[in-house]
């Protein structure tokens, strides 16, 4: 089912619709990402293998040039439905903080776990995604005995099932999603206050027009993401 899902969600399908309405890949690909269902038949399967705490494993933040990637791992109550829960990139800002607390408040367990900037420089920003997503699967307390993550595969001996689209498409990974996103743009708005012309509550890091001409003019903080093209090409680095 997954691999039919994934086949269906194609970069050459995304391309060839793109090309065919004169839309953007990016908008196309949401567009496509709407029709999946969020629903628990993954973590059903681990339950009905003998899995007892199934936890949904997501990041966020891999493509922003500032700051760390934030990654949450999340056990679900099996009794207690979260309703709402689907990819936080499909979520307005509003829905994320509404569904954040109640995730936290009826959760079995969940963690956050964060990698900033300077790491992501030492290590890539997939190594760095990889570490922060094993790093909150540690923190679970119960600890999770099966793992469902989000197009990854992890440095641990759990087992795991990693899902193309997997913050679509399943509950848990869809709750560490919005769990991860709610924590990353809280430390966005945070920094806004310390470095404020770059406009980073509005953008959270990303590559905007709007970012792109601040990092022109000031030249990058400390804080942004060295080995990223868009940041190692402005010669300027600016003290804190």
């Amino acid at each position: 089912m997954v691999g039919t899902l994934h086949s269906q969600i194609s970069m050459s399908s995304i391309a060839k619709i793109a090309s065919e309405f004169s839309l953007s890949p990016s908008a196309v690909k949401l567009h496509m990402l709407k029709k999946l269902r969020c629903t628990l038949r993954f973590e059903k399967n681990a339950w009905a293998s003998g899995a007892a705490m199934v936890a949904g494993v997501d990041e966020v933040g891999r493509g922003s040039l500032f700051g760390p990637v934030v990654a949450a791992a999340v056990i679900l109550d099996r009794g207690y439905r979260v309703r709402g829960l689907r990819d936080s990139k499909l979520l307005l800002p509003e829905r994320r903080e509404l569904l954040a607390p109640r995730i936290r408040e009826h959760a079995v367990a969940w963690a956050v776990a964060a990698v900033d900037a300077a790491r992501i420089d030492q290590i890539n920003i997939y190594q760095a995604s990889r570490l922060a997503m094993r790093e909150a699967v540690m923190l679970l307390r119960p600890a999770a005995d099966h793992l469902l993550i989000d197009a990854m595969r992890l440095d641990c001996e759990l087992p795991q099932r990693a899902i193309i689209h997997g913050d679509a498409l399943s509950a848990s990974i869809a709750a560490a999603s919005i769990l991860a996103k709610v924590e990353r743009d809280r430390m966005m708005c945070e920094w806004d206050a310390v470095f404020p012309e770059y406009g980073l509550a509005s953008h959270k890091g990303y590559s905007t027009p709007q970012h792109l001409a601040a990092l022109e003019k000031y030249g990058p903080t400390p804080l942004h993401r060295q080995s990223f093209a868009p940041v190692w090409s402005i010669p300027v680095a600016r003290e804190v």
